[in-house]
């Protein structure tokens, strides 16, 4: 049924204690792949929601899942979970809560979204392409200054001041607008970078963040998700880079802390990363880290 084995599948679905009858929420959709697993633990019971501003992981959950009485599909960015979830009543109801972040397998292989270096295409990298500003316009009118800060802000690029300079020269002499031309370009740059990757997926990595928005969707979230749990509810997000990680495990500690001044509202479970045969079998998970947190009761 499904393109692709989902990262941490079987530690997701643990973590999230899914069982018939409860009330679920995968709010990063993508082919289905954990929210077919889920749907299987309901038996037919319960309801799953899941969530995506992909226009193709709309078409898609509507082709595998739209005959399911118990799925339901919102068209929308995980951000909008909290707002969703009150318009339809399903504030603090909901046992579990699955974020597996980032770009999601079909999205890189898909020359034509612009997400990767590995096959020439527009360089565009929106998670939803009918909204917003491209990688390739936003490149086109931003300053050194704000495309070295956003290099070295969320892909941590130590050539973050070279590569811009080296873009803004670069599109005073034709525009940027295919992945190979700013994949070559990045590579061209001379500069301190790791020989184990990809002169260019830093940066890549990067401005993809920046073109969707992906750390403040995040916070706002998790931020939700204390709203979104029912009493002994599950938070689980899989993490695929340092940036994302830091924020979940900031917001499980913050929240779990019992103070004078705070009271405890999360209580960690525990953290997961792949097996060994699930990062030799798939190299996209090697970097992945699931997090968990229970919903503690009032």
């Amino acid at each position: 049924m499904f393109a692709h084995r989902p990262v941490l599948l079987d530690e997701a679905l643990a973590g999230l204690a899914v069982r018939p009858g409860g009330i679920y929420v995968d709010g990063t959709f993508g082919r289905g792949g954990h929210s077919g697993a889920i749907l299987a633990a309901l038996e037919g019971t319960g309801a799953l929601h899941g969530f995506d501003r992909d226009p193709e992981a709309a078409r898609h959950a509507a082709a595998e899942f739209g005959a399911l009485p118990n799925f339901h599909f919102h068209n929308r960015n995980f951000a909008d979970v909290g707002r969703v979830a009150a318009e339809i009543g399903m504030a603090g109801k909901v046992d579990g809560l699955l974020l597996d972040l980032g770009v999601s397998s079909p999205q890189f292989d898909d020359a034509a979204r612009g997400f990767s270096f590995s096959h020439d295409g527009p360089l565009d990298m929106r998670m939803d392409p009918s909204s917003g500003e491209s990688a390739a316009e936003w490149l086109a009118r931003a300053s050194d200054a704000a495309i070295a800060d956003v290099l070295y802000e969320f892909g941590e690029e130590r050539n973050s001041r070279r590569i811009a300079r080296k873009i803004v020269e670069a599109r005073s002499v034709e525009p940027i607008r295919t992945t190979a031309q700013l994949a070559s370009l990045i590579a061209s740059v001379p500069g301190p970078r790791s020989f184990k990757i990809h002169p260019a997926t830093r940066s890549f990595q990067a401005i993809r963040i920046h073109v969707n928005g992906e750390l403040s969707a995040l916070e706002t979230a998790l931020e939700a998700s204390i709203g979104l749990l029912a009493p002994g509810g599950r938070l689980a997000v899989i993490s695929f880079h340092s940036l994302e990680d830091r924020i979940v495990k900031r917001f499980i500690r913050d929240h779990a802390r019992d103070t004078d001044f705070v009271r405890a509202t999360l209580e960690p479970v525990g953290r997961q990363f792949p097996t060994d045969e699930e990062a030799s079998a798939n190299p996209r998970a090697r970097s992945a880290v699931l997090r968990v947190a229970e919903r503690l009761p009032s």
